[in-house]
């Protein structure tokens, strides 16, 4: 599986070179938003705007009212809490094109609970006129930029830093409110978005070796979230299914899903793998994601809750198990 370092960064001013109507802002964090690049190449589109996030709204509310596209680069706590009003009031109301960019997701920070957004998704679901969207790799990265310029009105990104995996053919681009079909199945469907899902394909692959169909996909659309796909994976599920996500299982994927399931009369078991009501605490991501059960270990497990079968999996052999950047399709029956 490939890997590539900071693919944001310079994706983003390749993206944005004959758009001249694209500007960014940075609340003093334009490095770790991985926005020093387009400062370096475009100056005279980017602002920083200190550390006043309710201003930079507000600035960026403005701004789209004369034409402009402001690509907002923050920490995602710092879009969805602090500023959480002028966010609703300014860019949501009106139905403005600002695009919120958040880095940080969930727990792939060790800055503790000041940095880690845990409930980012939530909020911004919560808005009328919002959409929301999460990166779970270096093709969802590259692509998310195309992706949210299409959407008439706020989008609200969950952007990757950094260096990360390939694991999307760099071919298939993100797709609007459309799930990644990785693997099928009719004993089971689950559903995973960002960072899990890397996680899930290691358990998917294993578990599949063993008999398992499962049917997965990889939610980028996180709102609206009607896609077809998803409802046609669901009712083919046999014993029922999991969602597996950075984020606590209230008012996300998890949360999408049942909505999904309860308004469709689908009465199947549903497992939801996130934080479940507690904060985490600064560690690595690595840790992190084995503490709060956010692993392919932790999927392993809520497989065998689900099937009622142990399936003699350790950590040490998912650990080996080895993932290929895979096509939508052609690559589905190999894992």
């Amino acid at each position: 599986m490939q890997s590539v370092q900071c693919p944001h960064r310079e994706n983003l001013i390749r993206w944005a070179a004959n758009r001249p109507e694209v500007l960014v802002l940075s609340a003093d964090l334009t490095s770790s938003c991985e926005a020093d690049g387009f400062r370096d190449a475009y100056p005279d589109r980017f602002f920083s705007m200190g550390m006043a996030e309710q201003n930079m709204m507000g600035f960026a509310a403005g701004l789209a009212r004369e034409g402009f596209f402001p690509f907002v680069h923050t920490f995602a706590v710092f879009i969805c809490r602090r500023p959480f009003d002028q966010v609703a009031m300014s860019i949501a109301y009106p139905n403005l094109a600002v695009r919120l960019i958040g880095f940080l997701p969930g727990i792939t920070t060790a800055g503790g609970v000041t940095h880690q957004a845990v409930d980012d998704i939530a909020l911004m679901r919560l808005l009328p006129n919002m959409r929301v969207l999460e990166c779970g790799d270096a093709t969802d990265v590259e692509s998310v930029l195309d992706v949210a310029q299409a959407i008439d009105g706020p989008v609200y990104v969950r952007m990757l830093r950094g260096e990360m995996p390939r694991l999307f053919d760099a071919s298939e681009s993100m797709i609007f409110n459309r799930a990644r079909h990785l693997s099928q199945g009719a004993d089971l469907t689950i559903l995973s978005s960002g960072i899990c899902t890397e996680e899930a394909m290691r358990a998917t692959r294993a578990m599949r070796k063993q008999g398992l169909g499962i049917c997965h996909l990889h939610v980028s659309t996180l709102k609206p979230f009607d896609d077809p796909g998803l409802l046609e994976a669901i009712a083919g599920a046999r014993l029922g299914v999991i969602t597996m996500e950075n984020h606590a299982i209230t008012g996300a994927l998890g949360s999408a899903t049942a909505e999904l399931m309860a308004e469709h009369g689908l009465g199947k078991r549903l497992i939801r793998i996130g934080l479940r009501d507690t904060y985490a605490h600064g560690a690595s991501r690595q840790y992190l994601m084995r503490e709060y059960g956010l692993d392919a270990l932790a999927l392993v497990r809520a497989v065998e809750d689900l099937t009622g079968e142990r399936l003699g999996l350790t950590e040490e052999a998912l650990s080996d198990v080895r993932l290929e950047t895979m096509r939508q399709v052609d690559k589905t029956e190999d894992l």
